[in-house]
């Protein structure tokens, strides 16, 4: 079961606990390090999925045949935060894949940037569906499915072509069969699948060490890896744990959180998948524990460290801006191998 990770302090009393779960696992599937129960846990990997679906889209050779450029489709794999270099790029992308904003299906909400936000409001625009921060993700979809002649206007049912190369990446990640993964409907309206946290982990290692992927997809995930830390504005955007994360690993490593508590971590090359799911879905308490975990991994030198510490002990204020308690990790890894 779910273990205490995190804990939320007021004073000198904890105010609140936030259990979950964590797996550290090879692309081989052996468990190396654990906290709870993760091969038990299935829960949906939401948009932590991002990089692994957008294997197919590069595989396909379709952002090559629209020249998209690595910094480009590095927003396939985003959660952006709706700023003008998020906006700008997707705009790019479907333009240059003869298309337009009018063909995304994911829904609109403001920028997740307050000050991107507030720029919309004071020129009296109301976001569109480029401004979601799934926008990204959808023009990788729209482009694969453009290179193949596939229907534009119903890619986002999970029988399209589209979603069944992604559900197909995803298994391949993992090593399960297509039909071991629970699908629902993401926030952004397409598929989203279901696995145990374990299995996550997995589809991690695979991702960012594919040495037992198919040919092609391992040249993409390469590619993809190469894209996020080459990007890391791109995956999330200012004073995000994504992209400060991404930024001071310098190309040793990839992330990408996940809605609800979610977030994955890949050791680029060194044969190392972390997964981990906050049981209430806290991203700031999953943000906290998936820097403890590199912690105690060894992963984090001492700038790394300095970089990553308001996102591990990030300090709870009060509406004077005082501070009253702070969140804290307070688990250890289990090691297995």
């Amino acid at each position: 079961m779910s273990i205490e990770l995190v804990h939320a302090t007021r004073g000198n009393l904890v105010e609140s606990i936030y259990r979950g779960d964590i797996a550290v696992v090879n692309a081989e599937g052996d468990i190396l390090y654990k906290a709870g129960a993760p091969e038990e846990k299935v829960t949906f990997i939401r948009s932590s999925a991002k990089p692994i679906q957008a294997l197919p889209v590069i595989a396909s050779g379709a952002v090559d045949h629209f020249g998209i450029t690595e910094d480009e489709y590095a927003i396939f794999c985003a959660s952006h935060s709706g700023e003008l270099i998020h906006t700008e790029t997707v705009r790019s992308i479907l333009e240059k894949a003869g298309l337009d904003e009018s063909y995304l299906q994911c829904g609109s909400h403001p920028p997740i940037y307050r000050e991107a936000a507030d720029k919309l409001v004071k020129q009296g625009i109301t976001p569109s569906e480029v401004h979601n921060n799934c926008s990204g993700k959808h023009s990788g979809m729209l482009t694969l499915a453009k290179y193949e002649g596939w229907d534009l206007d119903t890619y986002t049912e999970l029988d399209h072509p589209v979603q069944q190369a992604m559900l197909e990446a995803m298994a391949e990640c993992a090593g399960i069969e297509k039909s071991d993964i629970e699908i629902g409907i993401d926030g952004c309206g397409v598929p989203v699948h279901g696995l145990s946290v374990y299995h996550m982990a997995k589809a991690w290692a695979n991702l960012s060490t594919p040495i037992y992927l198919d040919k092609d997809y391992a040249v993409a995930a390469k590619r993809i890896s190469k894209a996020m830390y080459k990007n890391p504005k791109k995956i999330a955007g200012s004073k995000r744990f994504c992209t400060a994360l991404i930024e001071s690993g310098q190309g040793k490593w990839i992330n990408k959180s996940g809605a609800q508590g979610v977030y994955c971590f890949g050791l680029l090359d060194q044969n190392i998948g972390i997964a981990l799911k906050m049981e209430d879905g806290n991203s700031k308490a999953a943000s906290s524990a998936m820097v403890e975990v590199l912690n105690q991994l060894g992963i984090l030198n001492e700038k790394h460290k300095k970089d990553l510490s308001k996102f591990h002990n990030p300090k709870i204020t009060n509406h004077k801006k005082e501070e009253i308690g702070e969140l804290k990790p307070v688990f250890t890894l289990k090691k297995i191998l």
